[in-house]
């Protein structure tokens, strides 16, 4: 049976408040000590860890850490800097490609609106809600792979379209909470609701979800398949 608007919320945040419970601390897992540096890790994480990039990101930020730096840098040596978080041709592209924007049509700021910030190269509605979101403290829904998966799995959305996820989800939880709320669903996606084998009987959300039973239920074996912090810093 179909549930309906009001139904769905209720339901969504039961679902967000034991998120809340279980990761009361969320912070961005990317390290940066300013919205652009927030910027180019998040271009970078795509297709890569969080982790991967903060080993990667300390050498690229101590030569150019602002955008007027990045954007007067050779493009082979941000090649050769970033290298290891693949795809590296396509994204020093677009990280001297956004930086030359920033200090042309920016006046070297980051800007602090969505449609301003998918306007530079390489920066999608995702990118633009991590960095809204967490150095400018403007929420924003961020659909990742794992936002997406839980949506699908909490009933939340039945869209693989990230804009029409983040819509879906925006409409049940309070604008508020949405930055929070991505972090969490991300954490929870990367811990223990796994694309392949989400640990169901260890998830904290077990007599809350409609999915439970997708993955491993026996407890024990569940409590293997979790990742813990260590493996994402």
């Amino acid at each position: 049976m179909r549930k309906s608007l009001p139904e769905k919320k209720v339901r969504a945040k039961a679902i967000y408040r034991q998120l809340t419970k279980s990761y009361p601390n969320v912070r961005c897992e990317l390290d940066y000590n300013s919205a652009f540096q927030l910027l180019v890790a998040t271009v970078l994480s795509a297709q890569c860890t969080d982790k991967r990039v903060n080993q990667t990101t300390p050498a690229l930020f101590k030569k150019y850490p602002n955008p007027k730096k990045m954007a007067k840098a050779d493009l082979k040596d941000i090649q050769r800097l970033v290298k290891s978080t693949g795809f590296f041709r396509a994204k020093a592209k677009n990280i001297k490609g956004l930086s030359n924007k920033i200090m042309e049509e920016f006046d070297g700021d980051v800007p602090s609106n969505l449609d301003d910030l998918i306007t530079l190269p390489g920066v999608g509605r995702k990118t633009a809600n991590v960095v809204l979101g967490h150095a400018f403290g403007i929420p924003g829904i961020t659909v990742d792979t794992h936002f997406g998966r839980l949506s699908r799995r909490f009933g939340w959305s039945k869209q693989n379209n990230p804009v029409k996820v983040e819509f879906e989800v925006g409409d049940l939880i309070a604008e508020k909470e949405w930055t929070n709320l991505s972090q969490r669903m991300i954490w929870h996606g990367r811990r223990v609701c796994h694309s392949r084998k989400p640990a169901c009987g260890a998830c904290p959300l077990a007599k809350l979800c409609p999915s439970y039973g997708i993955g491993e239920i026996d407890p024990i074996k569940a409590k293997r398949l979790m990742k813990a912090e260590a493996d994402f810093r």
